[in-house]
């Protein structure tokens, strides 16, 4: 059992999946960051000083100053800033994988096109015999 277990890690598509999530996880870190330190700042400025991460509704109809003050009451609290957020995550991560994969499949050859099939060797049998018979 272990020297299957061996051969099926060893298979190139495991270590390759294991890298791919590694690195998802590493980019998805870098993404949130550059999100929430680079492009939120600059979306908040520009709607107006507006702090999407601190934007939220107090199910309970209490105003509060804060998110944190808000979770501290104890009430549910929708984080709808903090939601819009994640969607910038999202096309961003898509926009890097998409660019990724374009890079990627600019390195692949492109595929030749396959021969057209000629007769076979039976059909060139058959010809050559009626040939003969004529």
């Amino acid at each position: 059992m272990l020297k299957e277990f061996k051969a099926f890690i060893m298979v190139g598509n495991v270590i390759e999946f294991a890298v791919a999530v590694i690195m998802a996880g590493a980019i998805g870190a870098v993404v949130t960051g550059f999100v929430n330190n680079i492009v939120m700042p600059f979306v908040g400025h520009f709607s107006g000083g507006t702090d999407f991460a601190n934007l939220f509704y107090a199910m309970d109809g209490k105003d509060y100053l804060t998110l944190e003050a808000a979770k501290e009451a104890g009430g549910a609290v929708i984080s709808y800033g903090a939601w819009v957020n994640t969607i910038i995550n999202l096309v961003i991560v898509g926009l890097v994988m998409f660019l990724i994969v374009k890079a990627y499949n600019k390195t692949k050859k492109p595929v030749e096109a396959a021969a057209p099939a000629g007769p076979s060797d039976n059909d060139l049998l058959m010809e050559i015999r009626d040939a003969l018979k004529k």
